[in-house]
């Protein structure tokens, strides 16, 4: 299990880093009129977040989480700055054996 949630810590601290990147993308192309940046960032976020999708789901079997636990994780790669906080309480979760 420590492979797994290693993977799952590594991709969940670059899914949250890259969503916001996202943001500053979206502000740049609504804002400053300059679709460059989101013509780069929006697709690598949108890969590395199905990479993260799969790794979560693999670590949730291996922790025998809850389905809603999962959905949680799941989505906390959608909210900027909520990758960071659900991947400590992960960390925690999975180290004192509680299950989401």
């Amino acid at each position: 299990m420590d492979g797994a949630l290693t993977r799952f810590r590594f991709m969940a601290y670059v899914v949250g880093v890259g969503l916001l990147l996202l943001v500053a993308a979206m502000f740049a192309k609504y804002v400053g009129d300059s679709e460059t940046m989101m013509r780069v960032v929006g697709p690598v976020h949108g890969f590395l977040y199905a990479v993260y999708l799969v790794l979560t789901v693999d670590l949730a079997l291996k922790a025998r989480w809850s389905i809603k636990g999962t959905a949680l994780v799941l989505l906390a790669g959608t909210i900027p700055f909520v990758s960071f906080y659900a991947e400590r309480r992960v960390v925690e979760g999975v180290r004192t054996g509680k299950a989401l």
